[in-house]
């Protein structure tokens, strides 16, 4: 039977729902989806998409650690956004907290997100 860790921490927006922030599986992390929530308020950052984007990143990063890594563990990265026409901010603060190799990715648009976020991100990472 696999090794299985549920991952949590307060610098991360709390679940707010039936699931766990993250999930680790010998040295396998999966990470559940971040929306731009402050973790300390539970609120919205704000409308602009540029800071929610960073918001999702500093959400995935606090679990990365966590989970006793870094963003640059993630392998395979999800992106969901509510307009692909703001793919290009994406990559853009995407490159401040990822260097070579990237991870695999996939950007897809969505209808609607949580709590009327424009973007929420997902992950799976190895340690």
């Amino acid at each position: 039977m696999a090794n299985k860790e549920i991952i949590s921490t307060d610098n991360a927006p709390q679940a707010i729902g039936t699931y766990s922030q993250a999930v680790k599986v010998d040295n396998t992390v999966y990470l559940s989806g971040q929306i731009p929530l402050v973790p300390a308020t539970m609120e919205m950052v704000s409308e602009d998409f540029a800071e929610q984007v960073v918001q999702v990143f500093e959400n995935l990063k606090s679990v990365c650690e966590a989970s006793g890594g870094s963003i640059n563990d993630i392998v395979k990265l999800n992106i969901f956004m509510t307009d692909l026409n703001n793919f290009a901010t994406v990559n853009e603060i995407m490159a401040k907290y990822f260097s070579q190799p990237y991870p695999a990715r996939a950007a897809l648009g969505v209808r609607a997100l949580p709590k009327g976020s424009q973007v929420e991100m997902d992950g799976v990472m190895v340690l």
